[in-house]
């Protein structure tokens, strides 16, 4: 049991929130039943696990952590990135808030076989904040990094007044593999993304609504729109869950 504030492993833990210390290790941190739990279902060891009241004082660890005194098991993982690819993958550029990079990740995972690619000025998924909005997805499908320049087959760009729904689409023009790509929700899409864009479309917004939807929203209406075309469909996907 860790009595000591000045245990190594505590250390550690309060370390990483540095983003710095990230990079520099390669580690982040997960806190929680739910993302602990989620790590071991896609199969990924702890380099460290804390537990309340069985490997650490209940007080130490909640000291260490960024949520709080309700903390009951933190642990310390490898970072891990993936390769783009997949018929439907999604690219964010610019976008530096990083619960909006976690819940992308999190909707890439439900509705996509591809992995979100993060480009140039995005928020570190591996933050925690990010890694909290990801609810677990962040283990189960991490995510990508590349240069726009990478990008390959049909590029989605997504952009307001682009003069055509996605809804309006034809599947003969989504030739996989297809990559949505997504800017900052006040910045958008940098020009050399835009002219390498294969397809241009919109998310039509009520007028009497608001001008624009974050980036995450925009993912996640986008992806569930491609991803029920029979040419992009996965087969024995399943119903989501609620609540």
């Amino acid at each position: 049991m860790i009595t000591s504030p000045d245990n190594d492993k505590l250390k550690l833990i309060r370390r990483l929130r540095d983003p710095r210390v990230r990079r520099r290790t390669g580690l982040f941190v997960a806190e929680g039943e739910d993302l602990v739990e989620a790590a071991a279902a896609a199969g990924i060891d702890p380099e460290v696990l804390l537990v309340a009241g069985a490997d650490v004082e209940a007080s130490l660890l909640a000291e260490v952590s960024v949520l709080g005194s309700g903390t009951r098991v933190v642990g310390v993982f490898e970072q891990r990135f993936a390769e783009p690819g997949g018929a439907l993958s999604v690219y964010v550029h610019g976008v530096g808030d990083p619960g909006n990079v976690g819940a992308a990740i999190r909707s890439a995972h439900a509705l996509c076989d591809g992995p979100v690619i993060l480009g140039p000025g995005c928020a570190d998924p591996y933050g925690p904040k990010a890694v909290r909005a990801s609810m677990g997805s962040i283990f189960a499908r991490p995510p990508g990094r590349a240069e726009p320049e990478r990008l390959e087959g049909t590029l989605l760009a997504l952009e307001r007044s682009a003069g055509r729904s996605i809804a309006e689409l034809e599947d003969a023009e989504l030739e996989p593999p297809v990559t949505v790509c997504l800017g900052a929700e006040r910045e958008g899409l940098p020009g050399a993304v835009r002219e390498r864009a294969t397809l241009r479309a919109e998310i039509p917004l009520r007028p009497d609504g608001p001008d624009s939807l974050n980036v995450a929203m925009a993912a996640t209406v986008t992806l569930y729109e491609l991803g029920r075309r029979e040419v992009l469909a996965a087969s024995g996907t399943r119903m989501a869950r609620h609540g």
